[in-house]
């Protein structure tokens, strides 16, 4: 039986759902938000010790302005109101990916990495301005510079992710059957989990199913 170490889940779906109900694409990122207090409570119930959100990619700047603007001043709001229930529940929360553009949260950001540092019951790693292609091209970059090999376990050492163990486990909600460029390098033996449920909708019992799923997974890493 397998062990799981670490989950990362691609929360798509939040807009279709707003919108499915007649109300706006920011009622549904709202509505998200309770999805991700319950998976994060469930991960800690299942002893499990490392959660990577992906809650805004290098891509999502496309979107409208006003949405972006909603987006971010939930994501404050939320680590605000969060921040104290962490530090009691032993929460430690990372951000990964890119600084550039993140100066007007940036200072929130720090302060809730800084204050969680030290807990160790569950690792959440937020995906900011994430996007894995960047993340690589930053890693060799450094290598470069460094003038150190380029070869697997420099690169892995200067990913965003570096001391984090590769994902077991990748879960996409709203029916989409793609990875975004998410943790490309990472899952390159994670089991993945595409789930016709839009983000708001997907429920404990949806995550357990994954989980005992890959539970049974035979997992040879290339061998018989």
């Amino acid at each position: 039986m397998n062990s799981i170490n670490h989950v990362a889940i691609i929360m798509d779906g939040n807009g279709r759902w707003g919108l499915k109900r007649n109300k706006s694409r920011n009622f549904g990122h709202r509505a998200g938000l309770v999805t991700v207090e319950n998976i994060i409570k469930h991960t800690i119930k299942k002893k499990i010790k490392y959660l990577t959100l992906f809650a805004f990619s290098t891509e999502n700047w496309k979107r409208p302005k006003k949405e972006i603007k909603f987006l971010f001043s939930l994501l404050e709001e939320f680590i605000i109101k969060k921040l104290d229930v962490f530090q009691k529940e032993d929460i430690k929360l990372k951000i990964i990916g890119s600084k550039i553009k993140l100066k007007k949260i940036e200072s929130i950001l720090n302060k809730a990495q800084k204050k969680t540092n030290n807990n160790k019951r569950l690792q959440i790693n937020l995906a900011l301005n994430y996007g894995s292609k960047n993340e690589i091209i930053d890693s060799v970059k450094k290598l470069i510079k460094n003038k150190e090999i380029i070869n697997i376990k420099n690169i892995d050492k200067n990913l965003y992710t570096k001391f984090i163990p590769k994902p077991d486990i990748l879960i996409r909600t709203g029916n989409t059957h793609r990875v975004s460029n998410f943790l490309l390098w990472q899952i390159a033996y994670t089991e993945i989990y595409f789930e016709k449920k839009l983000w708001p909708d997907f429920k404990v019992k949806d995550y357990d199913r994954i989980i005992n799923d890959f539970k049974n997974v035979k997992r040879n890493y290339g061998n018989i």
